[in-house]
């Protein structure tokens, strides 16, 4: 992962991204917690207020940095994209063992890729736009297709559409708060696009606390976007590419295990 020199936003080709180092293993740790929480404690251990409170960090860190790495250190999204979800494709399987309403659901890794997919769509679409390149009826028609889509796939992957709605809305934020001018009009039109990925976020959860906790996760991510990632020192200690590969399906096959053995695994699959 290649970071920027911390300069000014108006000075700098991107931003710096050390704040990603510090990211992943909040990210790690947080969701960790969640599901150690909710599948091997189980309700009667007292544990729920985990979900409430730091378990709602990840999936908005996630998102934020999977939108972060779209707009600002890949040359290909759509190549990320994929391989987030061949991630998702290995940790399918024990995912699925986990209790759960849905009889077949897909996990996350699904959620933030197609989420990539479609935030790089919605780019690109304002870029056409802009330079005039594809007539207005095709854009039409892209973003009738689109939508369909996401109605059609939101129920099959976790947080549903909801979920499918964060990293796009993440990249149509990010992207105006870097490149944001002095002008008056910029910066209101790079304020009212952070509005829907903070109006998603409050919607994801039903608790007031789980809401506040997405909220202000979704809020950090907009502040370093708007100039803070600049203040943030590189992480003293990185996360080894292996295991920020391999976490997710590994830490899913550990639990898995343990419901196996103590015959809590759901097989409704």
């Amino acid at each position: 992962m290649t970071t920027a020199t911390a300069v000014s936003p108006a000075r700098a080709a991107r931003p710096s991204s050390n704040w990603t180092s510090w990211g992943q293993w909040i990210a790690l740790v947080t969701m960790t917690l969640d599901h150690v929480a909710r599948y091997v404690a189980g309700s009667g251990a007292g544990l729920g207020w985990v979900d409430s409170t730091v378990g709602r960090i990840a999936f908005p860190l996630f998102a934020g940095m999977v939108a972060w790495h779209g707009l600002f250190n890949t040359r290909n999204p759509i190549r990320y994209a994929r391989r987030v979800m061949v991630i998702g494709v290995v940790a399918q399987l024990p995912y699925q063992l986990m209790p759960r309403e849905a009889l077949v659901q897909f996990n996350i890794c699904f959620t933030l890729g197609l989420g990539l997919l479609a935030g790089t769509w919605l780019v690109r679409l304002q870029r056409r736009y802009r330079q005039r390149t594809a007539s207005a009826g095709r854009l039409v028609i892209e973003a009738v297709l689109m939508v369909a889509a996401w109605y059609l796939i939101g129920p099959w992957v976790e947080y549903s559409h909801l979920g499918l709605l964060l990293v796009p809305f993440f990249m149509l934020a990010v992207g105006p708060l870097f490149r944001t001018g002095p002008a008056l009009s910029a910066r209101l039109t790079a304020v009212a696009a952070c509005l829907p990925i903070l109006a998603v976020a409050g919607m994801m959860n039903s608790s007031d606390m789980a809401k506040s906790f997405t909220v202000v996760t979704a809020l950090g991510v907009l502040l370093l976007a708007a100039g803070a990632s600049a203040l943030i020192p590189a992480s003293p200690l990185k996360m080894p590419r292996r295991m920020w590969l391999a976490w997710y399906p590994g830490h899913f096959a550990v639990i898995a295990l343990y419901l196996l053995a103590v015959g809590q695994a759901d097989f409704g699959f």
